[in-house]
């Protein structure tokens, strides 16, 4: 199972004082020495954290698996077509919301979103939905031609009890009817080190991608044994 490191709140630090540090670049080599093996980096409409020209760097890296977060807007199609990152994922995005809230709705927006995979494959770009975990929005992920999905775990990580055993479940049946389809499954959103043993446990989920929890624990333990950690759990 891949970890991929999502950078985007070390550029948080950097752009609440406008400084031009800490750069998010500086946690590339950090994250892939203690296991990472892809970076993730969302740029958004209203760039609050990543900016273009961290993205352009982050693009041109020699060997980097980048993984691009993007709404699929006309604008972040064009600056994916242009960079080729090895990866992208698309997911909905609201200019309030603190991070995001949910699932792509790929059934309510099927046509145009085949369009944006069928761009985004054409330059070699490996496209992932950022879903619930719903039957059918697993299905039209399949049917527009998207080769991945990442399963939202936000909802899963904000419950407890029986709730989140429930959550736990559907997941699962996820995770397992899209790789039943031929899909590539990845999850993430809101894990944590207590919170990520379970997923880590659904045979069919190939990469977790974190962020804030990891540079969160970074803060006390330094961003290397922060990686370390994660790694060490998923691999238990």
């Amino acid at each position: 199972m891949n970890l991929g490191v999502n950078i985007d709140h070390i550029a948080t630090i950097r752009q609440a004082r406008g400084t031009s540090y800490p750069d998010p670049l500086d946690a590339v080599p950090l994250c892939l020495a203690a296991g990472a093996g892809s970076i993730t980096a969302h740029l958004r409409e209203d760039r609050r954290h990543i900016q273009d020209h961290d993205i352009e760097r982050l693009a041109a890296m020699d060997g980097l698996h980048l993984n691009m977060e993007m709404g699929a807007t006309d604008e972040m199609v064009r600056i994916c077509e242009r960079l080729r990152p090895a990866a992208c994922c698309l997911v909905p995005e609201k200019r309030e919301e603190l991070t995001t809230e949910g699932g792509l709705d790929v059934v309510g927006h099927q046509r145009r979103l085949a369009d944006v995979v069928a761009r985004l494959s054409a330059v070699g770009v490996r496209v992932s939905m950022f879903i619930d975990p719903i039957e059918a929005q697993i299905r039209a992920s399949s049917e527009i031609g998207a080769p991945v999905i990442e399963l939202h775990t936000g909802h899963y990580a904000n419950l407890c009890g029986a709730e989140q055993a429930v959550e736990l479940v559907a997941i699962r049946d996820g995770a397992a009817l899209a790789a039943g389809m031929g899909l590539m499954v990845h999850a993430g959103h809101g894990l944590t080190v207590e919170n990520t043993p379970a997923i880590c446990r659904i045979p069919e989920i190939e990469e977790l991608n974190i962020g804030h929890a990891i540079v969160a624990d970074a803060l006390f333990k330094g961003l290397k044994q922060a990686v370390i950690d994660f790694r060490a759990v998923m691999i238990r």
